[in-house]
């Protein structure tokens, strides 16, 4: 896996959430097509969360184990996932709850604070990545055990793979952009 394409790859995605805000209102960025559907603006919240809180907080865990976990493995979607390099192109629906469901945005500095700090993050996990030849692995609820570069992988495939999401919800608000 080459560490510095999928980084690049990852602040080329981001620049286009960023630009993409100059787009849009508060009214827009926080309306949802439907009750049980996210708003453009919970996407944003969903993805920069998601980065810090789980896939950087695993990549962090991994680099500093002393060992490996024995039993190595990658559930069936974790395997398909990692050979495709990317999400299947489907919408994903997880019924609507306070431990999942992501706020709404408060404005948009808040949306492109949080995109800089995982750019941020990743730009000095990435330098790291090469040098910790460590295996050590934390398990994802749906992929099984990943490795930290695996992680660093998943970040950027989620953002790319959030972009689809998007673009429906930009429809919806029959935003030609």
């Amino acid at each position: 896996m080459n560490t510095m394409l999928t980084l690049k790859n990852l602040e080329e995605v981001t620049r286009v959430y960023e630009q993409e805000l100059h787009d849009f209102n508060m009214a827009q960025l926080t309306q949802k097509p439907s009750e049980d559907e996210w708003s453009i603006g919970q996407v944003y919240v969903h993805l920069i969360q998601t980065a810090l809180y789980m896939q950087i907080r695993n990549i962090e865990t991994c680099l500093a184990a002393n060992e490996e976990k024995p039993n190595y493995e990658k559930t069936a979607a974790g395997s398909a996932v990692f050979e495709l390099g990317s999400f299947p192109p489907i919408k994903i629906h997880v019924p609507p709850s306070p431990q999942y469901t992501p706020s709404q945005p408060v404005d948009k500095e808040q949306m492109v604070t949080g995109l800089q700090t995982v750019i941020a993050k990743m730009q000095v996990i990435q330098a790291q990545l090469d040098v910790n030849l460590s295996n050590y692995t934390a398990a994802h609820p749906r992929f099984g055990e990943l490795n930290a570069k695996e992680w660093f992988q998943l970040i950027e495939m989620h953002f790319r793979h959030h972009r689809l999401q998007v673009n429906r919800l930009k429809e919806s608000l029959g935003s030609i952009i």
